[in-house]
Order: C-alpha cells, then structure tokens, then sequence
C-alpha cells in the first residue's frame, strides 16, 4: 500500500508540475486554456474556474493542457444550421444552442446564413417563426456553445494557440519540460537542507562497523589529506585510488581535532559486473548549509541531466540495448524497491524521474513537446508555418509508434518481473 500511495503521488505529482507550466504560460500569452486533465480516459473528478477544466481522469498514463487552437474545435456551425440564441443584458449572444433547443424556451432559434466566431464575431441568419429578415447579432468574446447541456466557450482567432508569436508558442511547449527542471532543483535543494549536501572534501562522514576501515581505526570526521605520496582533495580522489587498489596496502594520513594520523587500510575486493573494485566501508560526510544546498541543487540537476544524456545517446547508438528502457511496470518496481529504503532515496528518485520527464518531452519526436518545437523551429526559418494537416499527421503517427514503444517496454518490464 505504501508503495501505491508513493507511485501514485510521485506520478501525479510529475505530470501536474509539467503540465502546470503549460497551463501557466497559455495563460500568460493569453491563449484559452480549454482544460488541464491529469490522466486520461472518463472522468473521475471535475471542477471549473477562470475558463479552464481541471479533470482527473481514469487512466493514469500522463496528462494534458487543451488549448483552443491546438485541435479542431469539436462544434463547428455552418450556413444551413439551426441554433438557438441566448442573450445577455447589452443584446450581444450569450449562448449558443447547438441541440436540444427545447429545453431553452427563451432561446430564438436562427438558421445560420453566415457566421464567423474567429475574427467578427457575428452570427446571421433568418428567424424561424420570420425568415424574411436577415438578422445579424453580435457575439460575445467569452460567449459558450450549448451541446447536450455542456457549455464550451468560444475561442477568437487571439485566443487561439495559433496566433500567438512563434516566440509564445514555443514558451508555451518548453514550459513543461522547464518544470520538470525546477521541480528536481528544488527536490535536491530540499534534501540539502533537510540532510544535508555531500562535503566537497574527502571528510569520512559514516564508517561501517568490521569494514577495512573500521578495523584501520578510521573515524567519523575525519579528513583525508594524503594516500601514500599523492595529496587528496576531493572526495572522488580518494574514492578513485581505492576502487583502484583491492586487496593493496594504502597508507593514509588523515586530519583529526587538528592532529594528523597515520593510518594503514587495505581495501576489501569487491565484484559487480565482472569488473573487481576495491573498498574500505566509509560514507562521505554531509554539511548542512544553505547556500550550498542551493548551488547543490543545481549541480545534481545538471549532473543528473548529463548522465541521462549520455545513456539516451547510447541508446540511439546501440551501445544499449532497447530492453534497458523501463515503462510504468518498471518504473513501480524501482518505486517500489526505492520506498523501502526511506524517504531521502524516494525523494531522488523522484527528482531522477523529473530530469528524464524533461528530457524525454524535448526529443524532437513527433506527438512530443520537443516534435512541437521542431515545426516551431522550421516556422521560423521559413517565415510560414507547416500545413496544419500535414503537421497533424505526423503527430498522429508520431504517436502511434510512441504507443508501439510504450506496449513494447512495459512487455519488458514483464518479462523481468515474472519471467
């Protein structure tokens, strides 16, 4: 059960972050943010406020930001339809009724002769009950079709993604990936400030009882500035010489209260991989301070963005296989095995998750946020923007092999759990 309630909130929390930054920058630019939706799929809870639909939805497989313009509007109305009209207190067109007109006795119902809800803002068309005049009525900019009882507001052509500057547009994309980001730096910087940041020196901050170390007399606190006739400064020096040196005897000076001593350690063999290493049994200490717990926060989030770099192009290289790739299975099962270690580790799993979250949505693959910034990109060299048919297309079986590789992944993770 713990390991449901943390997926569940690390998921949901991933996926509100980055769609939040979506949300935030439609806004922003002034784009009609139709609906925020976590999840996909029926409904499970739902409320309205300041234009926008924010839904939690069934299937818990990602999450959206509807903004008028990204799709073809779902009701379109041509010359030849009837509607009823609802009115507000200045005689501009409140509400559209599209079907079941008969549960609006105060509508008046217009065949349509013209109308443009993009750019006039205008409806024409001849009353029923009167079709000798053509009438005109102005629409509201904030005005709601009425389909099946379910109003949806209107979107003019400048609240439309579409009409926004390549430079909006393309903010509004980055944005999510950019959360992702700020939402692992702040992660890391609150593990700083809750735990600690790793000492940037070789401070011995935990030594493990019967280790090599423990029996070489090593201690908490102490510093270590010197392993046989080679200086130590950082941390990583003197993790280097000892995985370099199993079953080897290294003699070591550490500083202790301002006093050096001399101590002789011989690294335990270790194996991982077919690769032996060697190791003495001692944690790196940790500072507590704020502004490095700050710095700190961004150089995890920039090492970690290196990392999963570097792995990604192994992966388009083939130095790694496509089984090393996890879905949601295996994404649980690492959840599931990270929970029971405690809250520190949960919490960098999540910060991890946020990184590649990011990096993952910037790829320039079609149906992705960074395949979105490449028509964007191309707009912009060529002065014009792609056929949005044609875009579309490519989203569609962009999306298509995103869903072959997401069904493709999580057989893996399958595999590796049960077979």
């Amino acid at each position: 059960m713990n390991t449901i309630i943390a997926f569940i909130f690390m998921f949901g929390l991933l996926v509100f972050v980055h769609e939040f930054g979506h949300l935030i920058l439609a806004k922003r630019t002034g784009m009609l943010a139709r609906e925020f939706a976590i999840g996909f799929g029926p409904k499970i809870f739902s409320f309205t406020k300041n234009e926008t639909l924010y839904t939690i939805r069934l299937l818990p497989l990602g999450g959206y930001v509807r903004v008028a313009g990204e799709d073809p509007e779902i009701i379109e109305l041509k010359p030849g339809h009837h509607v009823g009209l609802e009115f507000d207190e200045n005689g501009k067109v409140a509400k559209i009724i599209v079907n079941n007109k008969s549960k609006h006795p105060n509508a008046r119902i217009i065949e349509i002769e013209k109308v443009d809800l993009n750019h006039e803002l205008m409806i024409e068309g001849y009353e029923i009950d009167e079709p000798s005049e053509l009438l005109r009525f102005e629409v509201k900019r904030d005005a709601f079709f009425v389909m099946d009882e379910t109003e949806t507001q209107i979107a003019p052509y400048d609240r439309q993604f579409a009409s926004k500057s390549v430079g909006q547009r393309a903010a509004q994309l980055f944005a999510g990936p950019f959360m992702n980001f700020l939402l692992a730096i702040v992660i890391f910087i609150i593990l700083g400030v809750a735990y600690g940041v790793p000492s940037e020196q070789a401070i011995i901050g935990e030594v493990v009882d019967d280790s090599p170390a423990a029996e070489a007399g090593f201690q908490s606190g102490d510093k270590v500035i010197q392993i046989d006739d080679q200086a130590i400064t950082t941390w990583e020096e003197f993790t280097t010489i000892v995985r370099e040196s199993p079953e080897e005897e290294l003699q070591m000076t550490v500083e202790r209260d301002g006093q050096q001593e001399n101590l002789l350690v011989i690294p335990q063999a270790e194996t991982a991989e077919n690769i032996t290493f060697g190791q003495v049994g001692v944690q790196l200490a940790f500072e507590k301070s704020l502004w490095k717990s700050l710095t700190n926060g961004v150089s995890q989030t920039y090492e970690t963005t290196k990392l999963i770099l570097t792995n990604l192009f192994m992966l388009v290289t083939g130095q790694l296989s496509i089984e090393m790739l996890s879905g949601p299975v295996g994404i649980y099962d690492v959840t599931d095995q990270v929970v029971q270690t405690g809250l520190h580790n949960f919490l960098m799993w999540t910060a991890m998750l946020s990184i590649n979250l990011g990096i993952i949505n910037l790829i320039p693959l079609p149906a992705l946020d960074g395949g979105r910034l490449l028509f964007i990109g191309i707009e912009a060299v060529r002065g014009k923007p792609i056929d949005p048919q044609k875009e579309g297309m490519v989203h569609f079986f962009g999306f298509a092999l995103l869903m072959l590789l997401m069904i493709i992944v999580t057989w893996n993770d399958i595999q590796r759990l049960f077979l």
